[in-house]
């Protein structure tokens, strides 16, 4: 049997296939089997060589919301273990120190996997950079706080853990990457939704300090973080979320451990658990907007962005519209107060459905875009805003124009790899060009710090003019995206977090009442 390339890693050699101008390996494992609920352990080195040519296992994880254009096993059910720490490479035949670009796969922090075919790194990796996708544990698996938990801890910690196996996946990457033809100095971590929550989480967490260059964040959202161990803006504790979904299964930690996975899984999902970083001191040590605020994060360049059609596939984040405008407007002014008159004229009562729309995007994505990009670049870093409007057909004559994560399959080149209930993506040169220019983009962002595209235009770095680059069929250049949008959301929440008030998804018409100063 003839075999495929061979690379002698620093933690064991592993065989991969060949597919064209590009090494390629699938599966490989970043850290041990992870016990349930403990911090990842680094991957025992291993002898002989290891076949690297399979996916890896999802995470556990319950079905997606059916019906969902994000629902994974639409097609085929996908395996599914604990034993789920692993990751994929691709990388061109014969380069060295090459750029490397590790993604990390969105969903909630609660479905999702490396496994995605739109994930698939070959496009990108053709640039001459080479492609990283990672596999971390989600939902109860990754992210459950609990008192009893903590108190196994050294540090008298829990929660955390998926963000401690991205962490370690990034070491085992600074370890091991050389031997694949990437440089561990230049290192782009990058990801969408829950993925680019996650970018914002590495670049606050200390322990990922010196483990990446530079971040991409596509569709992030900064919203409110559980504290561990007491009530902040409204929120219980971590430790609280985490009792009350053993309460509700009635069980303590050790009958939680020996509950069979899918089933723990589908249980937690059922109660409502919604995992979230928890801000421990340690791996998480602020809030992130504190923490950007007072400059901590990672000071590295940043390419961050959002679309214009976020809650478009996400209508449970919006409620339903009031019956007339003007109850709209009289909500509106309730809940505003004094910003009323800037909340109503970007998001008029002439479009309710519309504005619920652009008022909750805004509110999430639009503002955590603008913001990183502002933040980063008083650190004198070089960053870049991004607006994604493009559209077609089958997304447009559905109601899902620029829909959440529509960007992807044009930033990986796999429009042929989206899941059957994916608005089918139209095969014409207008599309490809445009992906082409996208992966350009990205990967010369990965390769330098600064995204150029050819035949396309510069893309200006974020200045006193709000320079930006809207996609639409083509990109272009802009300057002042939405005017007032970013203005009007930084100073919702900067008055919720002197009073104490959560900024989640309680926007518009699920807005708390707005203190009238900070």
């Amino acid at each position: 049997m003839t075999s495929g390339p061979i690379v002698e890693a620093p933690d064991g050699a592993v065989e991969g296939v060949q597919s064209g101008a590009l090494h390629v390996f699938k599966g490989i494992p970043y850290a041990e089997p992870p016990e349930r609920w403990q911090p990842p352990q680094p991957v025992s080195r291993w002898s002989g060589v290891r076949r690297a040519l399979d996916l890896g296992a999802a995470a556990i994880q319950p079905p997606s919301k059916p019906g969902s254009i994000y629902e994974i096993s639409a097609d085929q059910p996908q395996p599914m273990s604990e034993d789920c720490l692993t990751l994929n490479i691709w990388s061109p035949a014969g380069v060295t120190g090459a750029p490397v670009l590790v993604w990390i796969h969105g969903g909630s922090l609660v479905i999702g996997s490396s496994r995605e075919g739109f994930y698939d790194g070959a496009r990108l990796a053709s640039r001459g950079i080479v492609v990283v996708t990672i596999n971390y544990r989600l939902g109860v698996f990754g992210w459950l706080a609990h008192p009893d938990l903590s108190a196994e801890n050294p540090l008298g910690i829990s929660g955390n853990y998926g963000l401690l196996d991205q962490i370690e996946a990034l070491r085992w990457i600074h370890r091991n990457i050389a031997a694949f033809g990437g440089d561990p100095a230049n290192v782009t971590i990058a990801g969408e939704s829950a993925g680019a929550l996650s970018v914002m989480y590495l670049m606050a967490s200390p322990l990922a300090r010196g483990l990446f260059a530079k971040a991409i964040a596509q569709s992030a959202y900064m919203i409110t973080t559980p504290m561990l161990k007491e009530r902040r803006h409204g929120l219980p504790s971590a430790e609280e979320d985490g009792t009350k979904l053993a309460e509700a299964l009635a069980s303590d930690i050790a009958a939680l451990r020996a509950m069979p996975a899918l089933e723990l899984a589908l249980a937690a999902s059922s109660v409502g658990f919604a995992p979230f970083g928890a801000i421990d001191g340690h791996v998480l040590p602020d809030q992130l907007v504190d923490v950007f605020d007072r400059g901590e994060q990672a000071p590295v360049p940043l390419l961050a962005g959002f679309n214009s059609g976020e809650i478009r596939s996400l209508t449970f984040l919006v409620p339903p519209p009031p019956a007339t405008a003007a109850e709209y407007e009289a909500v509106i002014c309730d809940r505003y107060g004094d910003l009323a008159g800037d909340y109503l004229r970007l998001y008029p009562a002439t479009d309710v459905q519309e504005s619920l729309y652009g008022g909750t995007r805004d509110a999430l994505y639009g503002w955590t875009a603008e913001r990183l990009v502002r933040r980063q670049a008083a650190l004198g870093q070089p960053s870049y805003l991004y607006f994604w409007d493009h559209g077609y057909p089958a997304a447009d004559s559905s109601g899902r124009h620029a829909f959440h994560g529509s960007e992807i399959p044009y930033v990986f080149g796999t429009a042929d790899r989206t899941t059957s209930r994916w608005p089918n993506m139209p095969s014409t040169s207008q599309e490809r060009a445009l992906s082409d220019t996208m992966i350009d983009y990205w990967s010369s962002f990965a390769r330098n710090g600064q995204p150029a595209a050819v035949n396309a235009p510069e893309w200006p770095a974020f200045g006193r003019a709000g320079e930006a680059m809207v996609f639409e069929n083509a990109p272009r250049p802009a300057r002042d995206l939405l005017p007032g949008m970013y203005a009007l959301h930084e100073e919702v929440v900067r008055r919720r977090r002197a009073h104490d008030i959560a900024w989640n998804w309680n926007v518009g018409l699920w807005s708390p009442k707005n203190p009238a100063t900070a």
